[in-house]
């Protein structure tokens, strides 16, 4: 019988933000696939945890894969632990996830510490839906594509930020969508944590200390008073024209619902989209 990939999340910074039921998991496994086992090793020693280690990054996780899933086939039990937070949210482990999917073998949450929920819930922003956006791509055209689409999402929006790319990625987003109100959460359940709230100015004029692990919220409005802004829709409709194509038979409302949940989109956006490109004869 197959073993359980057990997928654990482990403390963002505080390593008392661990669940009984992850160490137990930690303890009775045959091995831990660790993003860094230099990293994993400082929380397993706290916690008197001799479980053997073994690594899985994002540069050896195609080639690692295939004798982890060997493993799972012949009985064994394995935890993939990420250097902090969840497995798979801006970190690997997502090629090994969908191999042991696709083998019949089971892959069990066991769920505990995010820095995008402990940013989200202390934001005092509106909380009731919200996008993860990850990091911003570093490459310019990338980087636009990204920052269009965050502008058209509109509500709030959570996403991480390098220290030496902190200011540019504040500065930029102020471009895109105004003054915006946003939360910066600076090494989150750390000794030095820090949270900055107030207009993207305030904020950058303030002491905004550029050291650490960032996870920024923001209020996105899409507003009209931005002098010169209007919607860029070019992103959105590059990607679903080449689309419609997958939702053959169904409804016009229904192939928009379909695209708008595939990319993250209200469904008004992308009839916008497709009038647009109507339009333009596309």
């Amino acid at each position: 019988m197959p073993g359980t990939l057990f997928v654990v999340a482990t403390p963002i910074g505080n390593l008392e933000d661990i669940t009984v039921r992850a160490l137990r998991v930690l303890r009775e496994v045959s091995l831990i696939a660790a993003e860094d086992t230099r990293r994993t090793a400082h929380l397993l020693a706290r916690h008197a945890i001799a479980t053997p280690t073994t690594s899985l990054h994002e540069h050896n996780e195609t080639r690692k894969t295939p004798s982890l899933i060997a493993r799972l086939q012949e009985g064994d039990a394995i935890a993939l632990v990420s250097d902090a937070g969840t497995p798979t949210v801006s970190d690997p482990g997502g090629r090994l996830i969908r191999t042991a999917i696709d083998a019949g073998i089971r892959v069990e949450p066991v769920p505990g510490p995010s820095a995008v929920l402990a940013a989200l819930a202390v934001s005092g922003l509106p909380t009731e839906t919200f996008h993860f956006l990850g990091f911003p791509p570093t490459r310019a055209k990338d980087r636009k594509l990204w920052f269009d689409r965050l502008r058209t999402l509109g509500g709030t929006v959570v996403f991480f930020e390098a220290p030496h790319r902190i200011r540019r990625t504040l500065e930029d987003l102020q471009d895109a969508v105004g003054d915006c109100d946003v939360v910066v959460g600076r090494e989150l359940t750390k000794a030095y944590e820090q949270l900055v709230r107030g207009p993207i100015s305030k904020i950058l004029n303030g002491s905004l200390n550029e050291r650490g692990e960032f996870t920024v919220v923001a209020t996105i409005g899409c507003k009209p008073e931005i002098k010169g802004y209007q919607p860029n829709y070019e992103p959105i409709t590059t990607h679903i024209i080449g689309e419609m194509t997958e939702f053959g038979g169904s409804s016009r409302r229904n192939v928009i619902a379909g695209l708008a949940k595939k990319h993250g989109l209200l469904p008004n956006e992308v009839y916008r989209a497709l009038e647009k490109a109507k339009k333009s004869g596309l």
